[in-house]
């Protein structure tokens, strides 16, 4: 009970707020490290403040919350603008991309100086078992080949459905996951086949050989930044910042900064700094990992503590009407049952566009996926009340309301107890979802780890979360 209290102190606390610009990010090596490259050289400008919201999921999450105004900008490639912002895959070059976005209050920073193209990869071992060359050898293997694409490859205009027509392939196991995954897929053998980007440092790291896109059907990918027009408009000093990054990075720059971090351990900062040659602050992902689980301590215990809390102050007297009135009780019982089974991630993005990316939307999650425990406890602990303590209450004349507060909620005490317990359990496990919509929690350093395929950045999210739960 004692965390339970901390849960709720801590929920009531408030950062001071301030003139932000608020930098999102994918959830990959890339997204995460060119995101830290803006925010870097958008920290140097004199009174900017500078908030991180990284590895924000895919490009349908960011792009809603630079329409919400969550974000103010992040960094993303003309292809997926033009092929699943804009649904235009006419549109090649930046200008007419700029144009076209103009209209939805929307635009572009010059190419940072690469390209990061998709292609397809299989490792070279089964390359040279098979003979894989081109995308188009896949024909070969292709009952046989074990592949793991990532789920917004699968999704896209210019992914998976339309490759296989224009190639005329009919892979027979297809697996969609995570693109982290699919890379721990292929370390761990069980994947043969996946989805790559060209910059990937991955790809000669794993020894993967990417196929030749020989009916040339992948679109071009330069690397911009995609930002709020309004936000351009009034910042004028820190858009042309990010402008002054007009062709900083080259492609092979870019594949030694996923390689700082995916094989030599640095922090996205770090490497950043390091490319920049600025003075290093921090050389590896564990050398701040007390300020950064402090940090996300904070933001898990404001996550649960403020969701908890309005669970139990609706819960509970939804327990007591559903006590007090068995067949609205049982329509009570069934909703609270019926939000628990659905999906974390549907329900966070089905709140997404009500409530805003963020904070907003994870607290609403949380005090859904809450209420349940709550209602059925006090529903059960009212319930197995034996008549003749209730008779008490009436022989001593209580009214109602006398009897439920002074007689039928402290002998309901135990259960009621034991199911804000629960509630409290599940909600810190579910909160390290919330670093998907950038909410922070946990799940921020979880979802890291996942990007950079490194096991000991995923622990150190994982057991500090389940510390918690067991303190409960």
């Amino acid at each position: 009970m004692k965390l339970l209290l901390i849960l709720l102190v801590a929920s009531f606390s408030h950062s001071a707020e301030g003139s932000l610009v608020r930098v999102g990010s994918k959830a990959f090596t890339e997204g995460y490290t060119l995101g830290e490259l803006v925010a870097e050289r958008l920290g140097e400008e004199p009174g900017a403040r500078v908030e991180r919201r990284f590895g924000m999921g895919a490009t349908g999450i960011l792009y809603a919350a630079l329409n919400a105004g969550e974000i103010d900008l992040y960094p993303e490639y003309t292809g997926t603008i033009a092929e699943a912002i804009l649904k235009r895959p006419d549109l090649k070059e930046p200008a007419a991309i700029r144009a076209a976005l103009a209209p939805f209050g929307l635009t572009i920073s010059p190419s940072l100086g690469f390209e990061n193209n998709y292609a397809l990869a299989v490792p070279e071992t089964y390359a040279a078992k098979h003979g894989l060359r081109t995308i188009t050898d896949l024909k070969k293997v292709a009952n046989e080949v074990r592949s793991g694409f990532s789920h917004e490859f699968m999704s896209r205009e210019d992914g998976y459905r339309p490759l296989v027509a224009k190639y005329g392939l009919k892979i027979a196991n297809i697996n969609a996951m995570d693109h982290a995954l699919s890379y721990r897929g292929v370390a761990s053998g069980a994947v043969d086949l996946l989805d790559v980007y060209s910059t990937d440092a991955k790809i000669k790291t794993l020894g993967l050989r990417v196929l030749e896109d020989d009916e040339k059907f992948f679109t071009r990918y330069e690397a911009v930044v995609l930002a709020r027009l309004k936000f351009t408009e009034e910042n004028p000093a820190l858009w042309a910042a990010i402008e002054s990054l007009k062709n900083s990075v080259s492609a092979p720059a870019m594949i030694a900064l996923n390689e700082a971090v995916d094989e030599r351990g640095l922090s996205f900062r770090a490497a950043v700094r390091e490319f920049r040659k600025l003075p290093p602050e921090e050389q590896h992902f564990y050398a701040d990992g007390a300020r950064r689980i402090a940090v996300r301590t904070r933001e898990h215990l404001e996550l649960v503590g403020v969701s908890l809390f309005f669970s139990v102050l609706v819960g509970v007297p939804l327990g007591i009407l559903a006590a007090r009135h068995r067949r609205l009780g049982r329509g009570i019982l069934a909703v609270s049952g019926l939000v628990q089974t659905i999906p974390s991630l549907a329900l966070l993005c089905f709140l997404i566009p009500i409530f805003g990316i963020g904070l907003g939307s994870a607290l609403v999650a949380l005090f859904l996926y809450g209420l349940l425990p709550v209602v059925t406890s006090t529903y059960v602990g009212l319930i197995s009340i034996e008549k003749n303590l209730l008779e008490v209450a009436t022989v001593l004349g209580l009214s109602r309301w006398q009897s439920l507060v002074r007689v039928k909620l402290p002998l309901a005490s135990r259960y009621i107890i034991s199911g804000i317990r629960t509630s409290a359990v599940i909600s810190i496990g579910t909160a390290t979802l919330a670093a998907l919509i950038g909410a922070g929690g946990y799940g921020a350093i979880i979802v890291a780890g996942l990007a950079i395929n490194d096991t000991g950045m995923i622990l150190l999210g994982a057991i500090p979360a389940a510390g918690m739960a067991l303190l409960v």
